[in-house]
């Protein structure tokens, strides 16, 4: 059966990231997509211009109104633009009793820019964390929910990555990719043990979207695999993987262009098939 899976994000109107990004891997991932916007951007591959968030009661209507009528069988949550809105998509998950919850915690910008304000952070911390199956920070994003100095030693994730589980999620994907060097090493931590993901890194300058990509990607997956996070996180790797190495076929901007979502079914018919 095709699994249901909700994006809960905002809209990026150049399609490479946010709830676009989330419909198209979804997809691609065997999925049925739907969205509940939480703020309207105004970006680019170059850069984002402005943000509108969404009324928190309207986020929370758009997702009530989805599970009175269809069964959800997974979710991504992905950019809050603020405190309200967190705590009305946390109040809604815990009423429906949301499955197979991914959070793809959006809280440092590329550059290093800090997106959200001291009582959102908490409110992410304290609110959907324990709500989630899976989250997926990078080092930049964990160091930012602990509090404490980014690390830069591969040999510092599994530390943090339990200092983040003992938040109360159900397991956690720490993404390596800030490491630098010719591997992209992720760990996976659940309650039954840890599990490193390694892959080598892509030289692209179009990674724009790979967060909510890979995000995306795992909640449909989790859905797929009865909830088990160790195969899910290797399916949606090795799509994310695939994706950044098909980016460059695609001419989408001027900056950091987007990844190849749709890599599976290029006409060309020499994309990666992993």
């Amino acid at each position: 059966m095709t699994p249901n899976v909700l994006s809960i994000a905002g809209s990026d109107p150049s399609g490479g990231a946010g709830i676009q990004a989330d419909i198209k891997a979804i997809s691609a991932n065997g999925g049925y997509a739907m969205a509940a916007l939480t703020a309207l951007t105004a970006q680019n591959t170059q850069g984002v211009t402005g943000v509108q968030a969404i009324p928190p009661d309207f986020v929370a209507r758009q997702i009530d109104t989805v599970f009175d009528d269809i069964r959800v069988d997974a979710v991504k949550i992905g950019m809050l633009a603020n405190a309200p809105v967190m705590r009305a998509v946390a109040d809604v998950l815990r009423a429906r009793a949301a499955r197979n919850v991914v959070l793809d915690p959006v809280m440092v910008a590329k550059g290093g820019d800090r997106l959200l304000p001291a009582d959102a952070v908490v409110a992410l911390r304290d609110l959907l964390l324990p709500l989630a199956d899976v989250i997926t920070p990078n080092l930049p994003e964990a160091a930012e929910l602990l509090g404490t100095p980014e690390i830069t030693a591969r040999a510092d994730m599994p530390d943090t990555a339990a200092r983040l589980l003992a938040l109360g999620p159900g397991a956690v994907l720490l993404k390596g990719g800030h490491l630098g060097g010719a591997d992209s090493p992720d760990y996976l931590l659940t309650a039954d043990g840890g599990t490193w993901f390694d892959g080598a890194r892509t030289a692209t300058r179009n990674t724009h979207g790979t967060g909510c990509t890979l995000s995306s990607a795992l909640a449909t997956q989790l859905a797929r695999q009865g909830g088990q996070a160790v195969p899910a996180v290797r399916a949606a790797k090795a799509y994310i993987a695939g994706a950044i190495a098909a980016a460059d076929r695609l001419d989408v901007g001027q900056g950091h262009g987007p990844v190849h979502h749709f890599f599976r079914h290029d006409p060309a018919g020499d994309a990666p098939q992993t």
